[in-house]
């Protein structure tokens, strides 16, 4: 886990800053005079925090996110959309929920707002919703576009994710202890699935008590997400578990709708789609990310790849 924060009145600054850390953009200042931004970001395993503004009116424009985020304003507002969604606005009262599909324009980051930035990697958050409904995640989460941030769950939610956000930026924090820190991530990613409507919602409201995934497939989900990009077979992950390879099988596809091996192909697919859009052909090659996060079939990753995004590696790594 990093920590950076940074001060410029750059606009290349400001969009290489946003794009190494959150997503590639443009950004349009749009109202003359002198400014300055400001820019705290934090991250934590597959959680990214930012204490974002501008000072200055702005417009940016980005592609389609690959993960969930929720912008809270802290001041002032911020119009945006998604896809093909009409603009909205976004307060202090409410803030925006962006979700990973769908090109994304802040229309009007208005000068006086300061936000909270809130992103989460999209495997993660189906894991978690997959643990708290007590089965599989069949279909994309569509969060809702606006999430009521001025009282109830919505509100409890924008502060838990103000608290983690300050406490991520702190070298000793509670984010960065390796047992304490996955499961404040885990209440953070919960605490937006009650807080937030969604299509999971009537699953979620009416799960079964007892029957969250067994301690042997969160043991060997947990091995994967630490080392991804580790040479696992299903034997290893077994072991770790403390169960036979057939009884970890029928676990996973149970709990989870999928095999170990196909999930940890999942996450790598994750990691590499991430390391690729925070890169450039000159810092390195789709070759070297690859292998980085586990990948040794180059031809075959590459298929799968595409399947899951809709373009090839190389060219999300030139975008």
């Amino acid at each position: 886990m990093q920590a950076i924060s940074v001060t410029t009145s750059d606009v290349d600054e400001a969009r290489t800053v946003l794009g190494d850390h959150f997503y590639s953009n443009t950004v349009d200042v749009l109202s003359p005079g002198a400014w300055k931004a400001g820019f705290d970001i934090a991250h934590s395993g597959l959680v990214t925090f930012g204490d974002l503004h501008f000072g200055i009116d702005v417009r940016m424009s980005f592609g389609e996110l690959g993960a969930y985020h929720v912008d809270v304003p802290l001041s002032g507002e911020l119009e945006w959309r998604q896809g093909g969604g009409a603009p909205l606005i976004a307060t202090t009262a409410s803030a925006a929920v962006f979700q990973p599909v769908g090109d994304t324009v802040l229309e009007r980051w208005s000068g006086d707002c300061r936000l909270l930035a809130v992103k989460i990697d999209r495997v993660a958050l189906e894991e978690e919703l997959s643990r708290m409904i007590d089965g599989p995640v069949r279909s994309p989460v569509r969060l809702v576009r606006e999430l009521d941030i001025s009282g109830g769950l919505g509100a409890a939610w924008a502060r838990l994710a103000r608290m983690l956000a300050v406490d991520a930026a702190e070298q000793h924090g509670l984010v960065r202890h390796p047992l304490l820190g996955r499961q404040l991530r885990e209440s953070l990613i919960g605490g937006l699935l009650l807080a937030a409507s969604h299509n999971y919602r009537d699953a979620l409201e009416n799960r079964r008590p007892g029957m969250a995934a067994p301690r042997a497939v969160r043991r060997a989900a947990e091995a994967m997400r630490a080392e991804p990009g580790r040479s696992f077979t299903v034997a290893d992950l077994a072991r770790i578990a403390s169960v036979s390879p057939r009884s970890l099988q029928d676990g996973f596809q149970r709990f989870l709708n999928t095999s170990p091996m196909a999930y940890l192909r999942e996450i790598r697919l994750s990691l590499v789609h991430e390391e690729l859009r925070r890169s450039g052909p000159r810092d390195s090659t789709v070759t070297e990310i690859a292998y980085r996060c586990g990948f040794v079939h180059l031809g075959r990753f590459a298929a799968l790849y595409r399947r899951r995004y809709g373009v090839s590696p190389s060219e999300t790594l030139r975008s």
